[in-house]
């Protein structure tokens, strides 16, 4: 295979021709037919049970595919076909599999006169009708709002009588000789509230000088700084950050969010306040511990969340390059089981292995791995045996998916069953001894590291990018396309996913499980989007960053969405937020300025620390840096 130019690996867009040379050359999309676009909706309806109908099964076409002679089929009627006759059923013309070529714009065009024949009655509705819904949800969402402010109030009346309660405790046990032998535990017991209270530092004070009144000076010092060392990686920045600047902090976040907050909230309200519909009469008003209804309660975590950061900043940097060889593109990054190793592969035929606590706490132009196993061909990804700590899984441009132990630095299994390059490789959570892999063959496979052969195999009909378990079974696996779809598969039943994702303009690059239902999804399109696996919804679309060609990078954890750009810039979403919320720029002057076309890097792997704020970024130059999200 030929060496990949500098601007690294492109996304697969759509099943290419098989052709000798079609693992060097890039996947195009085919020419799609021409319809016309102004014809009159009324006479597309009148005219569907002819036009676009599949010839074979005489229903609406589904998947369609248009061959080259013309003629558009669904994708299993015509596949069927093609296994007892090599002829086009409309004209005879000769035609294989290799002929046939996803039709777009056709399936663009079905999945409009669907969603415009179920909102037909909606759109049938007078005016007047339309105004009259439109005021009554402004009356609920003002009725919300009403009662949510009146909670909100209630809330911070208790919280300031709470504040009194303790203010008039710690003046007694001040003035109280007999509680001077008491009050380190009582800080111990207080510690957070008199730090952050607005009268920590009279209350500290108060003493007569003597050893023992000293002991309140010293108690809280070494607490704080035991706070200040403790959030090195938390990103909370205790050293620099006041309590008031970080409350200006967290209200310059809302204001430059609010409409996209606004949003959100009345998102909340809306979807709890139809969920109360669906309980028993008992249920209706239940509330939170502070008396929050649960939609509220609900937006509180994310306002929370969302506004206890609003930058990234560098803990470390780690150069990849090799030390008598140019820097090279980072294709994955991944942490282990505990968090305590990461491993990063790409062009360079390497698997490094780092401490991370070495990398953070040691400073060195040059971080030595613990660990470095050669391979035979550039790798794509990488993926942790979630419960053997020492076995880690990589998929490579050969189409092989390797299972390693780093303990050996030798391959455990071997599985060349891929006819073209493979982009993705996933261990299961539940099932440590299942993985998945997905090629540009069209391919996923299902692997079991007691066997040599693959278990199952899922036949598709573009070339795959990503693929995922879900992480609460090993029976479900995501799948990302150059189809511009997110699959779901149910591993029990193969003949068509679960549910298909649509929305995407273009091919879908990675996909991500954030929880057991929460899917995200990241195309070349240049958005990232949030699906809902149980009901089969959309969640949430989110725009900023710039992929157009490259894969650089998708990372999730519980709240947040990390991703690249091709502006060689790290972004971090909230999961209920669509724009932004901080984000990290290796400028040029980082960058060797020897080195030509520095302004063509860009972010090309991202991974999260699990529970925390800290993650892996690396570049197209090879350069990985560890960052931490900070007020």
């Amino acid at each position: 295979m030929g060496e990949i130019p500098s601007t690294g690996a492109l996304v697969p867009a759509v099943k290419p021709e098989p052709s000798p040379e079609s693992a060097a050359v890039e996947p195009s999309l085919p020419p799609e037919p021409q319809f016309q676009t102004t014809v009159d909706e009324d006479v597309i309806m009148e005219d569907a049970d002819k036009d676009m109908l599949c010839p074979i099964c005489m229903q609406i076409i589904k998947d369609a595919f248009l061959t080259a002679c013309g003629h558009s089929f669904c994708y299993m009627c015509i596949v069927t076909h093609l296994h007892n006759k090599s002829n086009c059923p409309c004209c005879s013309h000769y035609l294989t599999v290799s002929h046939m070529f996803p039709n777009f714009l056709l399936d663009k065009i079905l999945q409009f006169l669907k969603k415009n024949s179920s909102s037909q009655m909606a759109n049938t509705a007078s005016p007047f009708q339309n105004l009259r819904q439109a005021l009554e949800q402004i009356q609920s969402d003002l009725q919300y709002i009403k009662e949510d402010i009146n909670s909100v109030e209630r809330h911070k009346i208790e919280l300031y009588r709470g504040k009194e309660r303790f203010l008039v405790r710690t003046r007694i046990l001040v003035n109280d000789p007999l509680a001077t032998n008491s009050w380190p535990s009582s800080i111990d017991e207080h510690g957070s509230a008199i730090i952050n209270g607005a009268h920590s530092v009279p209350v500290v004070q108060m003493g007569s000088g003597n050893s023992q009144s000293q002991k309140p000076d010293v108690m809280p010092q070494t607490k704080f700084q035991g706070l200040q060392r403790k959030d090195a990686y938390s990103g909370l920045d205790l050293q620099s950050v006041t309590p008031s600047a970080m409350v200006v902090a967290r209200k310059r976040q809302i204001y430059s969010q609010f409409n996209e907050l606004q949003k959100c909230y009345l998102r909340k309200r809306r979807y709890w306040n139809r969920q109360s519909h669906k309980w028993e009469e008992r249920d209706r008003n239940t509330v939170s511990r502070e008396g929050y209804n649960l939609g509220l309660e609900d937006f509180q975590s994310v306002l929370s969340t969302f506004t206890r950061y609003s930058r990234l900043r560098v803990l470390a940097e780690l150069r990849h390059g090799d030390l008598f060889q140019s820097p090279n593109i980072v294709s994955s990054i991944e942490f282990d089981r505990d968090d305590e190793l990461f491993a990063t592969a790409g062009v360079s035929r390497r698997i490094k292995v780092f401490e991370f606590s070495s990398v953070v706490n040691e400073p060195e132009d040059v971080h030595c791995p613990i660990v470095e196993m050669p391979t035979r061909s550039k790798l794509s990804c990488l993926s942790w045996n979630k419960n053997m700590k020492n076995h880690i899984a990589s998929s490579d441009y050969e189409g092989i998916v390797t299972v390693w132990d780093i303990t050996t630095c030798q391959s455990v299994m071997e599985y060349e069953e891929h006819e073209k390059r493979a982009w993705s490789v996933d261990f299961s959570h539940t099932e440590p001894s299942m993985l998945v892999s997905g090629s540009d063959d069209c391919k996923v496979k299902i692997w079991c590291t007691k066997q040599e052969a693959s278990v199952l195999t899922i036949d598709m009909k573009a070339n795959i990018c990503s693929v995922q378990y879900n992480p609460g079974s090993s029976i479900y696996v995501a799948v990302g396309s150059a189809d511009h779809h997110t699959h779901y598969y149910d591993l029990r039943n193969i003949s068509q996913p679960l549910h298909t994702f649509s929305g995407t303009s273009k091919a879908v690059s990675y996909v991500k499980f954030l929880s057991n239902y929460e899917l995200a999804s990241a195309s070349t399109d240049s958005t990232l989007r949030l699906w809902d696996v149980k009901e089969n919804l959309p969640l949430g679309t989110y725009r900023g960053h710039t992929n157009e060609k490259n894969f650089v990078g998708l990372s999730v954890n519980s709240e947040y969405i990390a991703c690249g750009s091709e502006t060689n810039e790290v972004y971090v979403y909230h999961k209920a937020i669509s724009k932004p919320m901080a984000r990290y720029k290796i400028d040029s002057s980082e960058l060797n300025e020897n080195e030509d076309g520095s302004g063509s890097y860009f972010i090309s792997a991202v991974s999260w620390k699990r529970d925390s704020p800290t993650m892996l970024a690396a570049n197209s130059q090879g350069t990985l840096k560890v960052l931490v999200l900070a007020a």
